[in-house]
């Protein structure tokens, strides 16, 4: 993971998102095809930004995810890219709900 991290150089308070693999079955153990997926909400922080600075005081307000952190983000959350074959989300911090339990 740390040189995926090494690669990605993000501005502002912006976070990378490796998303999850969307659920191949269901919890009674149906498969579900690849058309009914649904867009996984949780994924893995690849890198983050420095931060955003306030616009009253001028001071950096650092983001509180870290690489490696496992988070669930809104459903239409991020701007979808690909690189180097990997799929991935850049959204900012504030659009990152919480950081997973598990």
């Amino acid at each position: 993971m740390s040189t995926e991290k090494e690669n990605f150089e993000l501005y502002d308070d912006r976070v990378l998102v490796k998303a999850a693999a969307a659920e191949e079955k269901t919890a009674g153990g149906i498969i579900i095809p690849d058309t009914a997926k649904e867009k996984p909400q949780r994924g893995t922080v690849i890198a983050v930004g420095p931060g955003k600075y306030a616009e009253q005081t001028g001071n950096l307000i650092p983001i509180k995810q870290q690489p490696g952190d496992v988070v669930l983000y809104g459903k239409y959350a991020g701007t979808e890219i690909q690189v180097g074959g990997q799929d991935y989300l850049i959204m900012r911090s504030s659009d990152i709900l919480m950081k997973a339990p598990f």
